[in-house]
């Protein structure tokens, strides 16, 4: 077998004998149609196997003879048929088969008391899942988006560790009715679906925004990537004069948060949003018809409060190490966020993503980022949503105070620890709006 990737090496290196007590394997590009044999001879050490980049279609009924597999990556392959050998592989706790072709999810991939905590299965050609989906009771993180789903098993009503959800770019007409009473859900991306379908091209056809010719913009280095697109320096050249900007240029595939053309019509219908990053115009005339954004530059002085989840947290943000803030500072964060936040909501909108890492910070300030995940709501369904977000900004306040610092005397965060608790409330319906959130914090 050849092949271009990273695991050639490795994939020599484990048929010659020499990676005896590996606990990590990589054999990314490959060029594999099956797995090696020789992969079962790391069963008693082996936990992380990345088989991603490659061509395979099926995987081995026996793989639970890797008794210490916790992690399995197989992106970008061949499958058409989630593999019912994952069934039995009892310590599996993250499972990613992005961007295959599978169709087909058998009930046999899960079985009472899996360990699965985060599994994706973004960008296949799903129709439905399997009821055995509620034995996964540990799940924390499921990613959907980019199927045919138009229901989810109601099993996954039991699911009451899950956190993050991503349906984008299915084919729901409505919301399970018992997403509301899950009590740790915190973050839910559903944009690109049939029940907000006309929301989204309303917002792409009527938002009244500046359209930015090509020609006026000259495009530099570039500052940035993200799963949607591509962010460069940009000078543009107006009527006005020429200003710094930034320039947002959207791939054209489904992302693990949904389409782009729903974060570009979230991003418009955001408007004039308090403490975001704002929209100065909408690209037109790119010669290869490329959608984009022409967004205001941030300064250098504006840094990132945290980095995304990691393998291990999962779910939660990872802050750099001794990172301490002062009580201002933290009380500021909050206070913007939540102002963003509330925005947004009386929009009927949802951020999708309210996360440490898509906020953007300097003494005394904060501005919300990326809307790849936001999602523009009917009337009835957007108050329930909602308070799944302010959830996630009771965990954004149980982070900021893990990290505040308070001078000896001089200050104290009772009332942002109790504002914490009322936005991480079990029951749902007994959280606080975003939008009484940010009264209390203004006041």
């Amino acid at each position: 077998m050849s092949g271009k990737g990273p695991g050639v090496e490795a994939l020599a290196a484990l048929r010659a004998g020499g990676l005896g007590g590996a606990q990590r394997l990589d054999l990314r590009g490959a060029g594999l149609t099956a797995l090696p044999p020789e992969v079962f001879a790391l069963a008693d050490t082996l936990e992380v196997l990345d088989l991603s980049g490659n061509r395979l279609g099926a995987l081995p009924d026996d793989l639970h003879r890797l008794h210490r597999l916790r992690i399995l990556f197989a992106s970008d392959n061949a499958f058409t048929e989630l593999p019912a050998a994952l069934g039995a592989c009892a310590h599996l706790e993250m499972v990613g088969f992005k961007a295959n072709r599978i169709a087909q999810v058998p009930a046999g991939c899960f079985a009472e008391g899996h360990a699965l905590r985060w599994l994706i299965l973004t960008d296949n050609a799903i129709e439905t899942l399997p009821d055995t989906l509620g034995y996964c009771t540990r799940m924390q993180k499921l990613m959907l988006a980019g199927n045919r789903l138009s229901a989810l098993p109601d099993s996954l009503a039991g699911c009451e560790r899950l956190e993050l959800l991503r349906l984008s770019a299915n084919r729901f007409a409505a919301l399970p009715d018992w997403l509301d009473r899950l009590p740790r859900l915190a973050w839910l991306a559903c944009a690109g679906n049939p029940f907000n379908a006309a929301l989204e091209a309303a917002a792409l056809a009527d938002t009244p925004i500046a359209a930015v010719p090509w020609a006026e913009l000259t495009v530099g280095e570039r500052l940035g990537e993200g799963a949607s697109g591509v962010i460069h320096a940009a000078q543009h050249r107006g009527a006005a004069g020429e200003s710094a900007v930034a320039l947002k240029l959207f791939k054209g595939e489904v992302t693990s948060d949904g389409w782009p053309l729903s974060e570009m019509a979230a991003s418009l219908a955001a408007g004039a949003a308090p403490h975001t990053v704002r929209v100065r115009g909408r690209l037109a005339g790119h010669p290869d018809g490329t959608d984009g954004l022409v967004l205001e530059r941030i300064g250098p002085d504006w840094r990132n409060l945290a980095g995304p989840p990691s393998l291990a947290s999962c779910t939660r943000d990872v802050y750099a190490e001794g990172l301490r803030l002062p009580h201002a500072t933290a009380r500021a964060i909050a206070r913007d966020i939540a102002a963003a936040v509330a925005h947004l909501h009386a929009r009927g909108m949802v951020h999708g993503d309210l996360y440490a890492h898509n906020i953007l910070w300097r003494p005394g300030e904060a501005l919300l980022g990326d809307f790849g995940a936001a999602a523009l709501l009917p009337q009835a369904l957007a108050p329930i949503v909602q308070r799944t977000e302010s959830r996630a900004f009771g965990c954004l306040l149980e982070e900021l105070l893990a990290h505040a610092e308070l001078p000896d005397g001089r200050a104290d965060l009772t009332d942002l620890a109790a504002l914490r608790d009322a936005c991480l409330a079990g029951d749902p319906a007994a959280r606080p709006t975003m939008v009484q959130v940010h009264a209390r914090l203004a006041s």
